[in-house]
This record gives structure tokens, C-alpha cells and sequence, in this order.
């Protein structure tokens, strides 16, 4: 028996099963329509030592978190009308909504929304139609100005802000006041260059009484389509859901159906909130030393809500305090998440492969810092991913050689032993060990570097610095498949031919199989993103070439 070639096809088998599961793990789509949010759950009082009131247990029937005390009265519902506030800066521009303050949109001006659309800026938040993504934030509780009968209306010194070539940030101040004496201000603070921004309560008591309330903050999202995921490769869907950090799990994923059947709620010291789509996220980061609640919720209008609830804050009489947190609306750049907050940067997820894809990455963008361009930055961590494993590869292109060189012995011994399967084997064996070949010397060098190719994959899939970036000639978009179908069909005659280097396998079915792996292999690479396939061929070409060398060299040592 064929040992090698029916380890070969084993591997093959592997490969596209390998890549088939990754495909339907990334394909998570949430493009179901919204749905109603399942029976009203019962009021179940949630206590904390480090909360002067209780998290009221009824999410499914609010929009916003709820403190429960007994001295509090509820807010007369008021018309909520609202304006909003325009602010831009060099990378972000976002609407403020002056009833409660939220952040109702937020678009990337450095990221199209599509390639052929350069001055249409990606669209993370939005409040349409089209879809409802949102930030929220306010003050709960005791004195909180915040309920779900009433939101805070805010004024500001203008309704457009812009910042100056000469200015490094920009302060956006929401002002609140009552008739109670308490003046809020909600403050942004906009930074040149980033995504990350500041925000503030500032909590001045004029007042006899003493103030109490708490922070909350949460993000919203119906479960519309992920506009970035469009151009996926291979009709990909990417993970669409919400994401928090705790001391167990670093990074965990929730789904909308993890929301709607099983709500979260859990303590964490720090800790942020996240919603994540493809090469994009928003999150709240909120005190790193404070104790936070942390719950998630569908509302009955089929919104789903990941919030935090914070400590109560208490302002004596004539005094001011001041509530700090953060907001990030931008790309899932992991180097820039990490420094933001612990974990954050995992929601770049290069799955169980972690560990390989991580330093691939890291490789890929030193690289791409020399030559600024990311196609020819893949082919040469191509060729330095190939001379890492050259000299496992030439071991396989030995085996591949000296199996070529003894295939007309082979095919005797198979004509001498006819269908007698024992024999036969025993003599290909017995032929193994003269000629000192080792039927599986071929095989364990493309076991240990399929690894490397996954990792790859989900590097190229990943990472929002592939994003539209642009190779050469016809290639502008290295994370979607080629238009035209060029790089895959040189990926199947390049298998092609380094089939015509290897050794015929003896059995006719093994034989026809071997003889359609290029033509299903390119159909699957049809569809995969131009990068990923940019690597296959260089790797091939380097591959043909080695192997073309070791068995010229084998050849002519068996002549001689």
C-alpha cells in the first residue's frame, strides 16, 4: 500500500476540513430580524456591599439600569424631543444628542465605507432607519437624572464643533441644571488622532441636601446586519455581539441569543463593555479601580443592551465631584486596545491559533514599516515563513524524490503481487528500507505547517490593517477575493504543476483524486481573500522551485 500518498490525501482531507470549520465558525450571522424580547421577568432585587441601592432585575422591561430606593420618586414623564450637537476632529465626527447626552452616531473618517467610495465615511453608531446603534450614559439613582420616564436635556455654547488645525483636542461641555440647587456638566473630550474619548460628570451641589446617585453607561444595537462584513471573503459572516472582561475570562463573546436566553450579570473590579463586528468595535471603560456591575438585556422593542452600573456617588452640600469613564468608537487596532484597557485588544480573535497568528502579525506589520506595502509585505513573510521551514521541507522533497526515483520498482512489486494486499505491502516495505526512504518523511513537514497557513488566515481575515489595503495592478484590496480571479488560478496551476513533481501514486483511484485536488482547491481559493491566496502562490512557487532543485540534484546522484 501507498503509505505516503494515502497520507498525503489525508492531509488534503484535513486541510479543507480544517478550513471548512473555521468558515462555519466565522459564519455567525445575526441578520435575523429584531425580535421581541421573551416573558417579562419577575423584579428580583440584586445586592452589592460596594451599592447604597439594589439593581432592579427587569431589563427585559427597560431601556436604562434602575436603583432601587425607597426615598426615591419617580420622574414625571416629559416630551422628549432633542437637538443634535456635531462634533468633528481629524479622524471621528460624532452627533451628540442633547436629551440624556447620548452618542447617537459616530463615523470613522478614515475608513471608507467602501473602497470605490474614499470620501464616505464607515458608519459605526447610528440612530435610523437602517439601523440602531447607540452609546448611552447618565446618572441613576436616588438624585440621578436619568429614568426611563425622563432623560436629562442638556444645552451647550454651540451645536457644531470642530477641531482646529492648531488644537491637539477639543472639550464639548453639556450643561444640566434644576431647581434643586445641582448643576451637571456632561463633558467630552475629543484627542487628535483618536478614537478613544473622555467623558466626565461634573457634579456641582449648590444645594442644602446632600446629592447621591450612579453612573451608568451601555451600548445598544438591534441585531441588523454587520455593514463591515460585506466584504468578507467567501460570503463570511464575522462574530456580530457584545463582549465584556472579567478576572476568569479575559475576553468573553455573548451572542444576542446568549443575551436573550441567558441575561448576564456579574462583578468586576475595571473591567469594560464592548460591542464587536468585523475590523470595528465600541466600548465603555469605566473606573480600573472600582467595583462595576455589569449586566446585559433585550428590550421588548428587540434592542440589545450590555451595561455597567457603578458605585454610588455622593456629593456633600457646596461641593463638587467629578465621574470619570471612556468611550472607544474606532478600528480593532490590538496594539492601541491594549494599552486602552486589559483585554480589549482580544477582541481581535485569531482564535485557538492564537498563539501563532499573534507573532505572525507582529512579523507582518515590521515588515510592512519597511516596505508600506502589505501585498509585498506577505511575500516576504512568505519567504522568511518558507526558510523557517526549509529545512523540513527539503526532508519531504527527499522522501518526494527518492519515492519518484523507485516508482517503476514500485509498480513491478504491484504487478507481481497482484490484489494480495499483505504481500504487496510487506514487499514496498521491505523496498522502503533498502533504498532508505521514509513513506511519511513527505507528509509530517505539510502536518506541521498547515498550522502556520490557519493562523494566516485568520491574521488576513483579522486584522483592520489589511482593510482596503491595496497590492499592485489590479489587487486594491487585499482582504477580499480577487475580482478577477487571476491569483486563484495561478494558485491551481502552480499546485498543478508541483503535482507533475511527485510521484505518480500507484492505485488509479488514488491517482484521480491527486489529479482533482488543483481544480477543487482553486474553486475554494476563488472566494478566499486575495492575500490569503498572495501567500498560497508565493509559497507554492518557492516550494516548486525547491523541490525542483532537490530532485535534479537526486536524479543525477542516481545516474552517476
Amino acid at each position: 500500500m501507498d503509505f505516503q500518498r494515502t497520507l498525503i490525501i489525508g492531509v488534503i482531507a484535513v486541510l479543507s476540513f480544517m478550513l471548512l470549520t473555521e468558515w462555519v465558525d466565522f459564519k455567525e450571522t445575526r441578520n435575523q430580524a429584531p425580535q421581541s424580547a421573551q416573558t417579562e421577568t419577575a423584579i428580583d432585587n440584586h445586592t452589592a456591599s460596594a451599592f447604597a441601592g439594589a439593581l432592579v432585575d427587569s431589563e427585559h422591561e427597560q431601556d436604562l439600569p434602575v436603583i432601587v430606593d425607597a426615598e426615591q420618586k419617580p420622574a414625571a414623564a416629559i416630551e422628549n424631543t432633542s437637538a443634535m450637537i456635531e462634533v468633528r476632529t481629524d479622524v471621528l465626527a460624532v452627533s451628540l444628542d442633547t436629551l440624556g447626552g447620548d452618542i447617537s452616531s459616530a463615523s470613522l473618517l478614515t475608513y471608507a465605507t467602501k473602497l470605490n467610495t474614499p470620501d464616505d465615511p464607515f458608519q459605526l453608531l447610528e440612530r435610523s432607519a437602517q439601523r440602531q446603534y447607540y452609546a448611552q450614559s447618565g446618572l441613576i439613582g436616588k438624585h440621578g437624572i436619568d429614568s426611563n420616564t425622563q432623560r436629562p436635556r442638556f444645552v451647550s455654547s454651540a451645536s457644531n464643533y470642530q477641531l482646529d488645525d492648531n488644537e491637539n483636542n477639543l472639550v464639548v461641555d453639556l450643561l444640566h441644571s434644576a431647581d434643586t440647587g445641582v448643576e451637571i456638566t456632561k463633558r467630552f473630550t475629543f484627542y487628535r488622532g483618536e478614537y478613544l474619548v473622555d467623558v466626565e460628570y461634573l457634579i456641582q451641589n449648590s444645594s442644602d441636601q446632600v446629592w447621591r446617585g450612579n453612573l451608568f453607561a451601555q451600548i445598544k444595537r438591534d441585531n441588523s446586519a454587520d455593514p463591515a462584513a460585506a466584504s468578507s471573503g467567501m460570503g463570511m459572516v464575522p462574530f456580530l455581539g457584545a463582549a465584556i472582561t472579567s478576572p476568569e475570562k479575559r475576553f468573553e463573546k455573548i451572542s444576542f441569543d446568549d443575551m436573550q436566553e441567558s441575561p448576564l450579570k456579574t462583578t468586576v473590579i475595571g473591567g469594560w463593555v464592548a460591542m464587536i463586528q468585523h475590523y470595528f468595535l465600541s466600548a465603555w471603560i469605566p473606573d480600573s479601580e472600582t467595583q462595576h456591575n455589569y449586566s446585559t438585556a433585550v428590550t421588548k422593542s428587540g434592542l440589545n443592551i450590555i451595561r455597567f452600573t457603578s458605585p454610588e456617588t455622593i456629593v456633600e452640600p457646596g461641593s463638587t465631584e467629578t465621574i470619570k469613564l471612556q468611550f472607544y468608537a474606532g478600528p480593532k487596532d490590538q496594539y492601541r486596545l491594549e494599552e486602552i484597557s486589559p483585554g480589549l485588544d482580544l477582541s481581535v480573535d485569531y482564535g485557538w491559533l492564537w498563539w501563532i497568528a499573534q507573532p505572525l502579525f507582529w512579523l507582518l506589520t515590521k515588515i510592512q514599516s519597511l516596505v508600506t506595502n502589505w501585498g509585498l509585505s506577505i511575500i516576504l513573510l512568505t519567504v522568511l515563513v518558507k526558510a523557517g521551514f526549509y529545512k523540513l521541507s527539503a526532508a519531504s522533497y527527499r522522501s518526494m524524490a527518492n519515492m519518484r526515483r523507485v516508482q517503476p520498482k514500485m509498480v513491478e512489486i504491484k504487478e507481481l503481487y497482484g490484489d494480495d494486499r499483505q504481500k504487496q505491502s510487506a514487499a514496498m516495505m521491505e523496498l522502503y528500507k533498502k533504498e532508505k526512504i521514509n513513506p511519511l518523511g513527505g507528509c509530517l513537514p505539510i502536518l506541521i505547517q498547515m498550522p502556520v497557513f490557519i493562523s494566516l488566515y485568520w491574521v488576513l481575515m483579522e486584522s483592520v490593517e489589511l482593510r482596503h489595503a491595496p497590492f499592485m495592478l489590479w489587487i486594491n484590496d487585499l482582504s477580499v477575493m480577487d475580482p478577477y480571479f487571476v491569483l486563484p488560478l495561478i494558485m491551481g496551476v502552480s499546485m498543478w504543476f508541483q503535482q507533475k513533481l511527485n510521484p505518480p501514486p500507484p492505485d488509479p483511484m488514488q491517482a484521480k483524486v491527486m489529479q482533482w485536488m488543483p481544480v477543487i482547491f482553486t474553486f475554494f481559493f476563488l472566494f478566499f481573500p486575495a492575500g490569503l491566496v498572495l501567500y498560497w502562490v508565493v509559497n507554492n512557487l518557492l516550494s516548486i522551485l525547491q523541490q525542483w532543485i532537490i530532485t535534479r540534484q537526486i536524479e543525477k546522484a542516481a545516474a552517476s
